[in-house]
């Protein structure tokens, strides 16, 4: 009889950490049964044994959508967007409850803070790399976001 192994399988992470490298990928997630392992590139790796929830679980609020997604029809100049510099999340405010550093509408020097996004316990701020008026926010308060994904649009 076979017995069940315990403990994390050490051979299995390195093992997805050459796939990461081999295939320029930022993260890779494989489940088996009640077992869920994640490596990134942005240094996290967790060890789940616990059921593993439906999709439907991880999918953002239906309220999140429309806020992401660009109106029908609009087209961004890209020289407008500012994109996120690394994965992390994004706080829109400097703590709970303060008020937020910019809002839709809002006039912005260069240099001055958009957001947070907060990456391996560390807050980063992120600096708007133009003067201008800010004409959307495009991420929610709390929420993750990836490398490269539009933040806000300054114009």
């Amino acid at each position: 009889m076979a017995e069940k192994k315990s403990g994390i399988d050490q051979a299995l992470i390195r093992d997805l950490a050459n796939i990461l490298n081999d295939t320029d990928l930022t993260e890779i997630e494989v489940e088996q049964e009640d077992l869920r392992i994640r490596v990134s590139r942005a240094g996290t790796m967790q060890y789940v044994q616990a059921p593993i929830a439906g999709p439907a679980a991880y999918a953002a609020p239906a309220a999140a959508a429309p806020a992401a997604a660009a109106p029908a029809g609009k087209t961004r100049n890209p020289d407008n967007v500012v994109s996120a510099p690394m994965v992390g999340t994004a706080y829109l405010a400097p703590a709970p409850g303060s008020a937020a550093f910019i809002q839709v509408g809002s006039t912005i020097k260069e240099g001055q803070t958009l957001l947070i996004i907060e990456a391996m316990k560390t807050m980063n701020q992120i600096p708007a790399p133009k003067s201008g008026t800010v004409t959307e926010i495009l991420v929610q308060d709390g929420r993750p976001v990836e490398y490269g994904e539009a933040l806000v649009v300054i114009e």
